[in-house]
């Protein structure tokens, strides 16, 4: 078991988990490591979830689809499958279960990959089992709150409904993760504002990790990819995200 783990076992117990578990949660941890799956499991029963396992991708499918978990901890490096494919499989047969990526390796390329792929958050090998419980906690809180203040909103030709969970842009729908529906919902509710990084850390993840800011980067660029996609006729509509270099992100109508 690798030194940095096991110290933060001990932390985690003996502080008896700074942050408790959102309630009744079901988790699915998926590594094809022993000894650091046994022990995110058993912390994360200690924190009080409820905790399902696997050691590769098939096993994690087979859980994800039977078991229905509110959240899947997904190693990327598995035997059979990787992380990737294990989540782009969720994500096509309309799983939309949030996924939290245990990456080995701090390399940017691989993070936007994983949230390309459908997933929502990240932690990089080796990890403090209380971030990763306040990850998974902001995870949770974010895709159970039920937004109700404008269950409608509307930018030029976009439109977000809260009650049915769908976006459309032209008549067109948008398939949004749980983390890109609620990130975009916040760009739309402050539309024509300049947005920090940190504002929206604070509002969609719901943390304030240093060094984080490098996600919201991520998810923008991939939500930007997403609403600004060509028609069936290959038209590309104007972008409605902007950047104010040095300061933020703004929605707004660019017809104004």
């Amino acid at each position: 078991m690798p030194p940095n783990l096991r110290g933060n076992l001990n932390i985690l117990l003996t502080r008896m988990v700074m942050e408790p578990a959102v309630s009744e949660a079901r988790l699915l941890v998926v590594d094809d490591e022993p000894n650091i799956r046994d022990l995110l499991a058993s912390s994360l029963r200690f924190a009080g979830y409820d905790v399902l396992s696997a050691g590769d991708g098939t096993e994690a499918l087979r859980l994800a689809t039977t078991e229905k978990p509110d959240l899947v901890i997904l190693d990327v490096m598995l035997p059979d499958m990787d992380g990737f494919t294990v989540t782009r499989k969720l994500r096509a047969s309309g799983i939309d279960m949030p996924i939290l990526f245990l990456t080995a390796k701090d390399d940017m390329r691989d993070k936007v990959e994983g949230l390309q792929a459908g997933g929502d958050d990240y932690v990089t090998k080796p990890f403090g089992l209380e971030e990763v419980v306040a990850r998974i906690n902001a995870i949770l809180r974010r895709t159970k709150h039920s937004a109700v203040e404008q269950p409608l909103l509307r930018v030029a030709d976009l439109e977000l409904d809260d009650n049915l969970y769908e976006v459309h842009r032209g008549g067109r729908l948008i398939d949004l993760s749980p983390t890109e529906f609620k990130l975009l919902r916040y760009l739309m509710v402050n539309e024509g504002r300049v947005v920090s990084k940190t504002q929206i850390l604070d509002h969609v993840w719901e943390y304030d990790w240093e060094g984080d800011a490098a996600i919201v980067e991520s998810y923008i660029s991939y939500l930007r990819r997403k609403l600004d996609a060509p028609d069936e006729n290959g038209k590309v509509p104007p972008s409605l995200i902007q950047t104010r270099r040095g300061v933020g992100y703004l929605l707004r109508d660019p017809n104004e």
